[in-house]
């Protein structure tokens, strides 16, 4: 992966690239690209003072499958890393298999249309075949497994801390560890404080929607869902201290309940 083409420029995105920027060995070059180009432009002058990785940025508008289709062939990545908006997961996917280049991300996708009639048909036949009524879900982009296999290219979703790591641990639990898992829990806790009463570490629009849907968990095989922030537990994390916790409906659940039923 020594040329990665990385979309979106926000906060979880800085993390990203500031990652990579310290792994320069694997990432040799990367080329960071948002709507606003200033905003990349900031953070190449930021970051490569400190790096040997190459950083170049470029402009291009995520929403629009045929500018991210010129990105992609001009810049010619190894891979995409998106940390763009959910809403823009199935543009940029639709670019990758235009382009045969393998495709990352960090969160699974989101309509942000939810009055879209299109949208509405899929969502009522998730909610009937599952149980369970997510504002999102894995089922547009587990729809594209075929394309990619057929094309010869890998996607890997939701490769972040949580979904991501949280997902690799329990795979790595079950096999080093465990002879069988029979209940898991997965703790999220940010312990950054901004100073305001509502500040998140990602876009705050998902962040109220995630936590107004209601939550959800698998159970003796299928899906028990829970009024938003109904179910509320405390813990005390180490080096954090104690923390409100509330139950929500997350990604990686659905990807561990498919993995289970599988």
């Amino acid at each position: 992966m020594g040329r990665l083409l990385i979309i979106g420029c926000g906060g979880v995105a800085g993390v990203a690239i500031h990652k990579c920027c310290q792994n320069s060995r694997t990432f040799q070059e990367i080329c960071i690209a948002s709507r606003t180009k200033a905003k990349c432009d900031a953070l190449k002058e930021k970051l490569e003072k400190n790096t040997d990785t190459v950083i170049t940025t470029a402009q291009v508008d995520a929403d629009k499958v045929e500018e991210l289709i010129a990105l992609i062939r001009d810049y010619q990545p190894d891979a995409v890393l998106n940390v763009a908006l959910p809403y823009q997961d199935l543009t940029i996917m639709d670019a990758c298999l235009a382009c045969k280049v393998d495709y990352i991300d960090t969160a699974n996708y989101e309509p942000e249309d939810t009055d879209d009639k299109e949208w509405r048909a899929i969502y009522e036949k998730r909610c009937k075949e599952e149980g369970f009524t997510a504002y999102f879900d894995y089922s547009w982009q587990w729809a594209y497994r075929e394309r990619f296999k057929e094309a010869g290219i890998t996607a890997l979703l939701g490769s972040g801390f949580d979904p991501g790591v949280t997902s690799v641990f329990t795979a790595y639990a079950l096999k080093h560890y465990f002879d069988e898992i029979e209940y898991i829990d997965i703790l999220d806790c940010n312990g950054g404080d901004h100073g305001y009463p509502f500040a998140t570490n990602f876009n705050p629009e998902i962040n109220l929607r995630e936590v107004s849907a209601n939550g959800s968990y698998w159970e003796n095989g299928h899906w028990v869902e829970t009024k938003p922030m109904e179910i509320k537990r405390e813990y005390n994390f180490p080096q954090v201290g104690e923390k409100d916790m509330y139950l929500l409906h997350h990604e990686e659940i659905e990807s561990l309940a498919k993995m289970c039923r599988e």
